[in-house]
């Protein structure tokens, strides 16, 4: 078993490196990947140097699966190629998602979507993964109707360099801006960049990936997305009306019997979900589970997840174990 790491120096990719050294996947020759200037040089991976080697290499040495983790471009022009020369491709960027031709998988929830024909899946955006972990088992039971949502998203899902500004800031240091203002001490409610319809390309991913993974276009999805002074971890306020009643015991024994989801949610403790207790974590983390009282059949969540780990490596790397597992590549 043949697999590459694309964007193996990148953030995602190194956690993806990192995630593969803790998962128990048969890999028999680990490739990693980067640009052809980082070519050459070595990752540490399971206590041994690897060299790191150019795209056409790669494509050359045919690796059973490639993780993608180099941005949409690289994703179009090179995910093809690996796919016609037998590699399954799975794609941490947004190049992918929303073509009708591929899966957007979640392989908690839609696993079961994916065929050996299945060349390029696309993995979910980082905010999304989160939300229809903890909300896909709720619209099986209740059936969603609307859902409001409004992120606070740490600097790690703006990549290294607006960690270095976060950084830079707190030490006083004046250096490159990742952000078009300050993030320390801040909340800027601009991820990704702004659309005709005013809202971003961050908000539009939650409002269309959800119904693709989901299978159903029946309900609808509307959202703000936040940027704020965290280092890594990803928390979301999510306002979600049913057709049908719910009971929010039966609620919080539906999340807890839910793989992947861990519920917090003891308020006399003071235990809710937080980007700090979550960060290199695989879980989803639910808590402020309570009723709308301004509104019937409608439930307000608080949902945090590591955005670097189960919004982006971790995901990817469970959908490559998944199709090992079933005999899919």
């Amino acid at each position: 078993m043949k697999i590459a790491v694309v964007g193996a120096t990148g953030m995602v990719g190194t956690v993806m490196l990192k995630i593969l050294e803790e998962r128990n996947l048969p890999i028999t020759e680990l490739i990693p990947v980067a640009s052809a200037r980082s070519a050459g040089k070595k990752v540490s991976y399971k206590g041994k140097d690897h060299i790191i080697v150019a795209l056409e290499d790669a494509l050359k040495m045919k690796p059973d699966i490639a993780l993608f983790s180099a941005g949409g471009d690289t994703s179009l022009e090179w995910a093809p190629k690996f796919a016609k020369v037998g590699t399954t491709v799975i794609d941490n960027s947004s190049a992918w998602r929303m073509d009708p031709t591929k899966k957007l998988v979640v392989p908690e929830i839609n696993g079961n979507v994916l065929t050996k024909e299945d060349k390029i899946i696309a993995n979910p955006n980082c905010s999304t993964i989160q939300l229809v972990a903890a909300l896909a088992p709720l619209h099986l039971k209740y059936k969603m109707k609307r859902v409001v949502i409004s992120t606070y998203q740490s600097v790690s899902g703006s990549g290294i360099k607006a960690v270095q500004q976060l950084d830079n800031e707190e030490a006083g240091i004046e250096g490159e801006m990742a952000y078009p203002h300050k993030i320390g001490r801040n909340a800027i409610p601009h991820c990704d960049v702004f659309l005709e319809n005013g809202y971003t390309k961050e908000e539009m991913k939650l409002v269309k990936e959800p119904k693709k993974i989901l299978g159903d276009t029946s309900f609808s999805v509307t959202a703000t997305a936040v940027r704020i002074p965290t280092a890594g971890g990803h928390s979301e306020a999510v306002n979600v009306q049913f057709k049908n009643d719910f009971d929010l015991s039966e609620v919080r024994q539906i999340l807890a019997n839910t793989p992947g989801i861990i519920v917090q949610d003891d308020l006399a403790n003071n235990l809710y979900p937080m980007p700090i207790t979550a960060q290199h974590k695989d879980e989803v983390f639910v808590g402020r589970i309570r009723r709308d009282e301004s509104q019937e059949n409608t439930l307000n969540l608080w949902i945090v997840a590591d955005n670097l780990r189960k919004g982006a490596a971790t995901n990817t790397i469970q959908i490559a174990e998944y199709l090992i597992e079933n005999n899919l590549v």
